[in-house]
């Protein structure tokens, strides 16, 4: 007998192992994408710093302190003259001619410069050919009253001539018609006529007061006629005469740059004149102390080393780039030889000191209004944000009337470059 051949067989494992539907290895692929990103984030975000990363060189940190708030104003001012006169053109010409250059010290009345204008020289001759027309029929008028009432002068000698012929005769015919010597019809007629005489008379009375009334009424409205083409008149000359342009006052030219040949139009600024001697101060201050600053406050300048006594004259309340403009004066001894555009230090005083907690008025008052800062933790590594309210203000300092206290150090620099985060990292 030949070897017994023994037939091995193989499990191939399909009765135990069952494949998976197609769906669930599909979730349980999305849940694992989902959740190890999640994982490693989480794991980063421990092995990390939190908050924004600001090196420390960019930061200016104070501390806040318990000191003495000084309730004054600190400003630049710089001297403006105290009067000026604006010179602004009157009519529109051409530059034939200009006598002054800027700069230059000019005395009350010098000739500055002088316009030509055809038009204003047309129209003055056209002004006085209709002033000596008017003129003319005012004159005739007047020939023509004059002309009436010796008209009817003669007319009244002759209508009362004849009314006392009539009534003459009518007298006479009167007792000769008791008589019988003259018929009733004649005596009749002779008292119409007296009666035609006299309403005659009457007639031309009347007639010539109407008409002298007229003509006297016609030659009042001649002469307002004649008195508006004077004043008219009067405005055209002053507006020759106003094309040579005269210094009004004495003092230095400013701002004076006319050419001959140039064309100067009605109302265009061409330049001022500085009253030598006495200056202003005028300066631009932060919106926030508009309702601190006003007229009557007093303060100190500092020129040339020394300390002037400085009162504000003027306050203008429009804000422009949120700064608003106050004029001040000096009272008693002014500088001498201060010039316009020379530059000092003002202080005004707008109340009384008083202790508090302060932080130096630094520029992350721009950036939050005062609401919040980033307090500086103790290992001067973080920074986190906290609300505030701030109390009074001056160039220096700020008031901090709630959230910090003694101590605690703030960031003071812009904070223009955080965003939003409620937290930074210092780093070194």
């Amino acid at each position: 007998m030949g070897p017994k051949v023994v037939e091995i067989k193989r499990n191939s494992g399909a009765a135990m192992d069952k494949p998976l539907p197609r769906k669930q290895r599909n979730l349980i692929v999305l849940a694992a994408c989902i959740v190890l990103p999640i994982l490693v984030a989480a794991a980063f975000w421990q092995l990390v710093p939190r908050g924004l990363r600001v090196p420390a060189l960019e930061l200016r940190i104070a501390t806040v302190e318990q000191d003495l708030f000084r309730n004054d104003l600190v400003t630049r001012a710089s001297a403006a003259p105290l009067h000026s006169v604006m010179l602004d053109a009157f009519q529109s010409g051409r530059v034939e001619e200009v006598l002054a250059n800027d700069g230059a010290h000019v005395s009350k009345g010098d000739l500055l410069f002088r316009l030509s204008n055809p038009q204003l020289r047309l129209e003055l001759v056209a002004r006085e050919a209709d002033r000596a027309q008017q003129i003319s029929n005012l004159s005739m008028l007047r020939v023509a009253i004059e002309s009436g009432e010796t008209e009817h002068q003669r007319r009244l000698l002759d209508l009362n001539f004849a009314l006392a012929q009539a009534r003459k005769q009518h007298a006479r015919l009167a007792p000769l018609a008791k008589e019988g010597v003259v018929s009733i019809a004649s005596l009749e007629e002779s008292g119409d006529r007296v009666a035609r005489e006299t309403q005659a008379l009457d007639d031309e009375t009347r007639r010539f007061e109407v008409e002298a009334r007229i003509k006297r009424d016609g030659a009042k409205q001649m002469e307002r006629a004649i008195e508006r083409l004077d004043a008219g008149l009067k405005v055209v000359n002053e507006s020759i005469e106003g094309l040579a342009v005269r210094a009004p006052i004495a003092g230095r030219l400013t701002d004076f740059h006319l050419q001959i040949g140039e064309i100067v139009k009605p109302d265009q600024h061409i330049g001022r004149i500085d009253q030598p001697g006495a200056v202003k101060l005028v300066a631009q201050v932060d919106e926030f102390f508009l309702d601190s600053v006003s007229s009557g406050r007093e303060g100190v300048a500092r020129v040339n080393g020394h300390d002037y006594t400085v009162s504000v004259s003027r306050v203008f309340p429009q804000v422009d780039k949120g700064r608003f403009t106050m004029e001040l004066l000096f009272k008693g001894e002014a500088p001498k030889g201060m010039s316009p555009g020379q530059s000092t230090e003002t202080r005004l005083t707008l109340g009384e000191s008083s202790p508090g907690l302060i932080l130096p008025n630094d520029s992350f008052i721009n950036d939050t209004g005062g609401a919040w800062v980033f307090v500086v933790s103790a290992d001067q590594k973080s920074a986190v944000r906290r609300p505030i309210r701030l109390g009074r203000r001056n160039n220096r300092q700020v008031e901090i009337v709630a959230g910090l206290t003694a101590g605690e150090r703030v960031i003071v620099s812009s904070y223009a470059g955080f965003g939003r985060v409620e937290r930074l990292q210092i780093a070194p």
